[in-house]
């Protein structure tokens, strides 16, 4: 801080006000929201703020942060507020359009390391993350990314364009791609060494259960799938299976039994799953 500079507060004080507030409506990180929002605010690292707790905070700051805490009051994502999120190497702008990518999502990227293939579909891509994190690990794959929304493609391509990874992934309106200049026309069914997806799995029972930054703001379209949260995963795979050898999904908890059941019954012939840091079964994944 310039000395001299006029103040209003500590970081202390307004990180105390601001983590009371947002405890107060249930938020379930108070404090690191806090400290991120005010980083933004002030263009702090979060660590001079726990370095320097009795630092004044500038007026515009102190203004700029009471903007950001209100709206963290009424729910909305942090990720949102700050329009990006970090996803494993790159970071993605997000908004409304598009799911804010979570962790558990990487591990389909992590698979997709390991498999090195030469052709990959992510199907539902949303803003980008598995199809731009593939690109950017593996610059010598071929990637092909679909949604059926044209907002969350606009999304998408706004993200491959600021990662400088718009020449190295083909967005495409749809489930699957067909053959043809650019994924587009009449022809036959493109064909890829591996297709993942984050399809929408969220049993509709489970949808009042969920917290308000989930229900209230991110598009509920790319997160409920039916009564069971199968519906949506139970259209792509007999589809999927005729394009790809290996097919890897997310799916959400208990639901990794009957989605094996489902590619048993497309015609793979090995299904494994892998569990997240959690114990929680999250991703489902079969081979011919």
């Amino acid at each position: 801080m310039v000395a001299g500079a006029a103040t209003t507060g500590s970081v202390r004080d307004a990180l105390g006000g601001a983590v009371d507030a947002l405890r107060a409506v249930g938020v379930d990180s108070p404090r690191f929201d806090a400290e991120l929002l005010l980083s933004e605010a002030t263009g702090w690292e979060r660590a001079r703020l726990a370095a320097e707790p009795e630092n004044g905070v500038p007026p515009a700051a102190a203004r700029r942060f009471g903007e950001l805490v209100r709206r963290r009051l009424r729910r909305e994502p942090v990720a949102y507020i700050l329009g990006r999120k970090g996803f494993r190497h790159i970071e993605l702008a997000v908004d409304r359009r598009v799911l804010i990518p979570r962790p558990e999502t990487e591990m389909l990227v992590e698979l997709a390391l390991e498999l090195r293939p030469r052709r990959v579909l992510d199907i539902g891509t949303g803003s980008g993350a598995i199809a731009l994190a593939i690109a950017d690990e593996i610059p010598e794959c071929e990637v092909v990314a679909t949604d059926t929304s044209p907002a969350a493609l606009e999304a998408a391509r706004g993200n491959a364009e600021r990662l400088g990874l718009a020449k190295r992934v083909n967005f495409v309106e749809g489930m699957l791609p067909e053959a043809g200049p650019g994924g587009a026309g009449e022809g036959e069914m493109e064909v890829f060494d591996l297709i993942v997806a984050n399809l929408p799995y969220v049993a509709e029972s489970e949808w009042g259960g969920l917290e308000p930054e989930v229900t209230e703001w991110e598009p509920g379209e790319a997160l409920l799938a039916g009564p069971d949260g199968l519906d949506v995963i139970r259209a792509a795979i007999p589809v999927a299976a005729a394009a790809t050898p290996t097919l890897a999904l997310e799916v959400g908890a208990g639901q990794a039994a009957a989605v094996s059941e489902l590619l048993f019954e497309a015609g793979f012939a090995k299904v494994e799953t892998r569990s997240d840091l959690a114990g929680i079964t999250r991703v489902v994944w079969a081979r011919r």
